[in-house]
């Protein structure tokens, strides 16, 4: 098969939501269609020992959460799906927003008990800002929620973003009697059970509920009359979501979504690097590392390298360039993932993400090249941390091993690293309070090291552009540390402080990185 047939297969996608709202219910779900497993677990099945195929590590299971990204490939009737499985915690990690850059389309799960919360506001906003398809599932259907068109306002007030019901409910909670598919003019009538048939829309009468079927009518009559047209440019631009209504937990509207949304998703897209937009049907394999994981397996104490294919294609024990170092590397130790199971891959396409075994040379944003012309993508923005910690080791004898764990921690992205310049004290900092617990609990299981916190509060952080002249500027209010990058960084206390130093120093330049997002310039 061409290399334009097989990128024209690949659907390369992430589920976001606010926690609980069934991300991974639903990724549970497309896994039974794939045929990848043969019943669903789920998150919080500790009964039966059941836990979720996209759960790995131990912490998640313990606390029935996705605390990292995992990454799930399978064949699918004439596509080739990736699907990355986002953190779903509310104290999600900049790992999170990093995992949004390697995909080319979004599903976003609203819960309709509660309408568009928090997280999934954060998680939008980043999706926005980099231009992604936006595809919306409107889950818990079996519960009785929020009334569609009140939904829809929100989803339109609130993310600012146009949408069009693909779908639409006839009733919810004990009254669901299925959904009115305008796309496929059908009705999917709700057996329970988690099963579901098709019913043409001319013989819905003799299933009865004349009444639900007419609110439903008049619903539809407005939305034809004052709702958006359907646009597939636009969805691809990101600038309309298609919204689709259904249970991913009784297994209900999931298929016919899944089927339209790959139909419609988009397929690998032209990357930006330095050299300009690089197609992925360019011949030269190429593609950049968005992700570390340390120790996914715990028996080998492995680091993996997650790996965004961009173009070309890959086969394994090519040899590529570092763009970084300039060095060359063979890859022979390659795989493909089904959470934490993963088999060897031979080779690979633009869209797929293959891990590379990682002896402490990569580091996020790396872009490996074949061929002699280097190729250096700018994928990778980095998401100020919003909370800080100072941490030290509680033994002093285990501080080589609390060096080690530091390092190899940081180098996975999910927690940033930053030292007081006089005192050599270590901070860490993150997007969430999960991440101090997470990064505690590792230590502590893979590195053998208790280590103590010391809260810095919420804090703002702010890049100089050069190093500070004066030192006597910055105080524990405005305190001045140096990332693992080696670059100024001001915590400021709060805004106050923040306006205060600006006003005060208006000749030195503070970066906000979330703005700016050109963090290698400075």
């Amino acid at each position: 098969m061409s290399l334009k047939n097989q990128v024209s297969k690949r659907r390369t996608f992430a589920i976001i939501s606010h926690p609980d709202a069934g991300k991974t219910t639903m990724t549970e779900k497309l896994l039974l269609f794939g045929n990848v497993i043969r019943e669903a677990g789920t998150v919080k099945a500790k009964k039966t020992g059941k836990f979720a195929a996209s759960d790995w590590m131990e912490i998640e299971k313990k606390r029935g959460i996705s605390v990292t990204s995992s990454v799930m490939s399978f064949p699918y009737h004439d596509f080739y799906v990736n699907i990355l499985d986002t953190p779903g915690h509310e104290d999600f990690s900049e790992d999170t927003y990093r995992t949004l850059t390697a995909v080319d389309s979004v599903v976003m799960i609203i819960d309709s008990t509660k309408g568009v919360e928090p997280q999934t506001i954060k998680l939008f906003k980043v999706c926005r800002l980099r231009g992604i398809p936006i595809f919306t599932f409107i889950n818990k259907l079996d519960r009785d929620g929020k009334e569609p068109l009140d939904l829809l306002s929100e989803l339109e007030e609130v993310l600012g973003i146009e949408s069009y019901p693909m779908n639409w409910p006839v009733g919810m909670g004990k009254q669901l009697l299925g959904i009115w598919d305008r796309y496929n003019n059908e009705f999917v009538h709700y057996l329970g059970d988690e099963k579901e048939e098709k019913i043409p829309l001319n013989e819905v009468d003799r299933l009865g509920h004349d009444y639900l079927f007419k609110s439903v009518k008049d619903d539809l009559s407005l939305l034809d009359e004052a709702g958006n047209q359907f646009d597939a440019e636009r969805v691809i631009s990101g600038e309309l979501t298609p919204v689709f209504f259904g249970s991913a937990l009784a297994n209900f509207g999931v298929h016919s979504f899944f089927d339209t949304f790959l139909n419609f998703a988009s397929p690998p897209r032209p990357r930006k690097a330095d050299e300009g937009l690089i197609a992925p049907e360019s011949e030269n394999f190429s593609g950049y590392i968005f992700k570390i994981q340390a120790n996914m397996n715990s028996k080998h104490r492995d680091r993996i390298a997650f790996l965004r294919v961009c173009s070309g294609k890959f086969e394994r024990g090519m040899s590529v360039q570092v763009s970084r170092t300039n060095k060359t590397i063979k890859l022979n130790q390659t795989q493909q993932f089904m959470a934490a199971s993963r088999e060897t891959v031979e080779e690979a396409y633009p869209g797929d993400i293959i891990g590379i075994y990682d002896p402490n040379i990569y580091q996020i944003g790396d872009t490996l090249t074949e061929g002699k012309d280097l190729v250096n993508y700018r994928e990778l923005p980095q998401f100020p941390p919003e909370m800080f910690r100072k941490v030290r080791v509680k033994n002093a004898m285990k501080s080589k091993q609390f060096k080690k764990g530091i390092e190899q921690l940081v180098q996975e992205g999910a927690i940033q690293l930053f030292k007081q310049e006089l005192t050599e004290e270590y901070i860490l900092g993150a997007v969430g309070q999960l991440q101090f617990e997470v990064f505690e609990y590792r230590m502590k299981g893979e590195y053998g090291v208790d280590i103590e916190f010391t809260h810095l509060g919420d804090r703002i952080p702010r890049w100089l552009t050069e190093s500070p002249k004066d030192r006597r500027l910055f105080d524990s209010r405005s305190l001045l540390v140096q990332d693992r990058h080696d670059r100024f960084a001001v915590l400021f206390e709060n805004e106050f402080t923040l306006r205060y130093f600006s006003d005060k120093n208006k000749d030195i330049e503070l970066v906000d990185l979330l703005e700016s997002n050109d963090y290698k310039s400075l």
